[in-house]
């Protein structure tokens, strides 16, 4: 292929994908849908930040138990104070008619509880992910929502973000030819004293928050659920980061396809990355699930070469606004409570594999 003819039909589908994350479930302008954030922790300072970006979204009431977080954030962004609750009231949310989504940002084991009560309370649901700690847990979710009749969305932000849109394209495309294996590392050092290793509240270790980057990419990279896992799982006992949670977890996944996925999660080194191979060459991002700064590179006909599409809105923003649009259209998401729920049953099935020494088949 000349260069030429490359770098135009990477171009376009970048300018389209760019044009097709700004205008998904995109309603016509008006009413903003609001959103009332459930837990207050770091994660959740940023999103609210993202607000800003934001067209169809806006932020309307705060839920935490710390009276001086719903203080300080409820003057910064303008919530008045009867529409901050703590979670020993967070059920009268259902009197508020501002508040169209209960976006759940707490540690893994509350997501089901919150999920279910704001669904209950006649609200839809964003959570993050993982979306549970158990595969039960996520048909209680589903479950509850649909009983409802609310929309449950799970926060893969990724989804997204428009280099992840532009190689999941390139991949559908076969630019490098059909995907043959894809490997994806995902890891961080983390630090001592934290909810997410205390095994009560994650559900488990590094799987539970960063392997997940590394799982949800290959399924929507292949477009697959694996049907077939293997895992092995390395922990320094000796460390007190890891008395109740696992570090590094290795696993190797099979689709139906026949493609082969190598990924590792990881407490103790620090990376970001996914490679899809083809039979004509790779694509990879190096980062590829961060907040921002993605970037990719793409060899093929014996060359390799950067790439950069537009990125018209963030990640978070476009997440927000997509969940908006869908409820104002009456449109499902693109990541409802059943994305949670398929990775939450490879999930499991990693750590049989590990815990038993064998390859596990999901059906």
């Amino acid at each position: 292929m000349r260069d030429a003819d490359r770098r135009t039909i990477i171009a376009g589908l970048g300018a389209g994908l760019a044009v097709a994350a700004s205008t998904a479930c995109a309603a016509p302008r008006g009413r903003k849908i609001g959103y009332a954030i459930v837990g207050l922790g770091r994660y959740a300072e940023l999103i609210m930040s993202k607000f800003a970006e934001c067209d169809q979204s806006r932020l309307v009431a705060l839920v935490s138990g710390t009276p001086e977080k719903l203080t300080r954030f409820g003057e910064k962004y303008g919530i008045p104070a009867s529409h901050r609750y703590s979670y020993a009231d967070f059920d009268r949310i259902r009197d508020n008619p501002d508040v169209d989504v209960v976006y759940v940002i707490l540690p893994n084991a509350l997501h089901a509880e919150y999920t279910v009560r704001a669904a209950k309370a006649g609200k839809h649901v964003m959570c993050e992910k993982p979306m549970a700690v158990s595969v039960a847990e996520c048909r209680t979710m589903i479950a509850a929502c649909r009983a409802a009749g609310r929309k449950l969305m799970i926060g893969y932000r990724s989804r997204f973000e428009p280099y992840n849109q532009l190689a999941i394209d390139l991949a559908k495309k076969g630019f490098v030819g059909p995907t043959r294996i894809i490997t994806a590392d995902h890891g961080f050092n983390a630090q001592p004293n934290q909810w997410r290793l205390d095994r009560k509240w994650s559900g488990g270790g590094s799987l539970m928050d960063i392997g997940i980057y590394s799982l949800n990419a290959t399924r929507y990279l292949t477009g697959e659920d694996p049907v077939e896992v293997s895992a092995i799982e390395s922990t320094d006992r000796s460390d007190p980061r890891f008395a109740t949670v696992e570090d590094r977890i290795s696993f190797l996944l099979r689709f139906p396809s026949g493609i082969e996925a190598t990924c590792v999660s990881s407490y103790s080194s620090n990376h970001n990355m996914y490679r899809v191979t083809g039979t004509q060459g790779w694509i990879e991002l190096e980062p590829a699930t961060a907040y921002e700064g993605q970037a990719m590179r793409i060899r093929r006909d014996g060359r390799t070469e950067a790439q950069s599409v537009p990125v018209p809105k963030g990640q978070h923003a476009g997440q927000l606004d997509h969940f908006a649009g869908c409820i104002l259209n009456g449109t499902d998401p693109l990541v409802p409570g059943e994305e949670g729920l398929a990775d939450m049953r490879v999930i499991e099935a990693i750590y049989r594999s590990a815990r038993e020494g064998r390859r596990i088949t999901l059906g």
